[in-house]
């Protein structure tokens, strides 16, 4: 049995899938199974895959949810700890799956999760959701439910037990964790896990993307809701703090149209979503729309980072010649 497996989720995303892959060949861990479960991509996504040693599982796109692709991979998969990957991202170390499992040497943790940052054609409002979402600092005891299945780990054992919920809009992983805190089981937070994000969305796509998982928030918390005041109020303090960075950086005129529409999409859909009942719980609100505040990064990535980092520009160099030469 393999003692890691991999499962990416994917539709067509022939752009991405191959520098996932090969991210995941240097890893510095060996032993991995790759599990690719496609919802019925029409462009070279799965030609693309079938050139690395990977597993596809097949859906059809009308049984698609995020936690039914979830569940057929985790099947498919065999080994005793399961990566999640979205497509659309890739490692940055080589050690980032050695990084991603060594939590799971303390029996109790259930899941793990890393960092996320974006590239330059990110978003400058979603550069900003990463920092948040996703600091400099691991939390091995983390004791609220965030966590992102772009970047996850989990027990095959616990979810052999606790399969994801088939019929959420989105959230599929903050709906499990939610579930493994409540059993006693803890969530870990490494940042040395990290991966680049690829999201290059429109301001429709930003709005279906809040909307549906402000959908799901509500079925997780059914107690909860979120205001016109809460638009009000988040959207404002975003904006400030948004354009309080990128003054600092050097890119306010750069991005000042995106920072507004990225911004007004994200709490218009949440609101929307919402539209009905409850209030959310004060610390997953902070969590996932209050503002980075004004205190600037550092970025201390520790010794040894540079030759940990997987050169990309290189993979794609050897793979040109060695097409060439075929």
């Amino acid at each position: 049995m393999s003692k890691v497996s991999v499962v990416i989720r994917c539709y067509n995303e022939e752009e991405h899938i191959g520098r996932l892959l090969s991210g995941i060949m240097e890893q510095t861990l060996q032993d991995i199974e790759i599990v690719i479960v496609d919802s019925g991509s029409t462009d070279a996504t799965l030609a693309i895959a079938s050139r690395y040693p990977v597993k596809i599982v097949s859906i059809k796109p009308d049984e698609f949810s995020f936690g039914r692709s979830l569940n057929r991979g985790c099947q498919a998969a065999t080994g005793d700890f399961i990566v999640i990957a979205s497509a659309h991202v890739y490692p940055v170390y080589q050690d980032w799956l050695e990084k991603m499992l060594e939590p799971f040497s303390d029996n109790n943790i259930a899941l793990v999760y890393g960092k996320q940052r974006g590239n330059e054609i990110t978003k400058y409002s979603e550069h900003q959701v990463f920092a948040k979402w996703f600091p400099e600092q691991s939390n091995y005891r983390q004791t609220h439910p965030f966590c992102n299945n772009a970047n996850a780990a989990i027990r095959r054992s616990l979810w052999e037990k606790l399969p994801y919920d088939e019929n959420l809009t989105g959230l599929e992983d903050l709906d499990w964790a939610k579930k493994i805190l409540s059993i006693g089981y803890q969530i870990a937070y490494v940042a040395e896990a990290a991966i680049v994000h690829v999201h290059d969305e429109t301001a429709k796509r930003i709005y279906n993307r809040y909307f549906r998982e402000a959908l799901a928030f509500k079925k997780i918390f059914p107690q909860e809701h979120f205001h016109i005041g809460d638009f009000t109020k988040l959207i404002v303090a975003n904006l400030i703090s948004d354009y309080y960075h990128a003054w600092h950086d050097g890119v306010v005129w750069k991005n000042f149209l995106s920072i507004p529409v990225f911004r007004l999409m994200q709490f218009w859909g949440t609101y929307r979503g919402f539209a009905r009942h409850g209030v959310i719980t004060s610390e997953l609100k902070r969590t996932f729309y209050y503002p980075r505040m004004f205190s600037r990064p550092t970025h201390n990535l520790g010794g040894g980072v540079g030759e940990r980092i997987i050169d990309y520009g290189k993979l794609t160099r050897e793979n040109t010649i060695e097409k060439i030469h075929r």
